[in-house]
């Protein structure tokens, strides 16, 4: 039989995977206690809103979320997790660092 004379260049070897949906693995956090934090509180325009960006947690997923939650319902605002920052909705930097130094966590002067 002839060889094909019009290869389009895929090469299907033995490593080769159809599954591009596969991430990397991340590395994992180092996980440390709330005294040895150092946070950064910053204010964003987002859409013309301002929204709250508290920065960086070394803290499990859920205990985050924990913080997150009191955080809401003591200041009054929506909020999300997103990797290890925290964005709060509105201008509330000021309350927020009040509250998380309360918790023990430490702010960059």
């Amino acid at each position: 039989m002839k060889k094909n004379l019009f290869e389009m260049g895929a090469n299907f070897e033995d490593n080769w995977s159809s599954d591009n949906k596969s991430k990397p693995k991340k590395a994992k956090q180092e996980i440390k206690e709330p005294g040895r934090h150092q946070l950064h509180a910053a204010k964003e325009k987002r859409r013309g809103k301002v929204v709250t960006v508290i920065k960086p947690f070394f803290l499990e997923a859920n205990e985050l979320k924990k913080v997150l939650k009191e955080l809401k319902t003591r200041l009054g605002s929506g909020g999300t997790v997103k990797e290890n920052t925290l964005e709060l909705q509105g201008e509330v930097s000021t309350k927020a660092k009040e509250l998380l130094q309360s918790k023990g966590f430490r702010f960059k002067k």
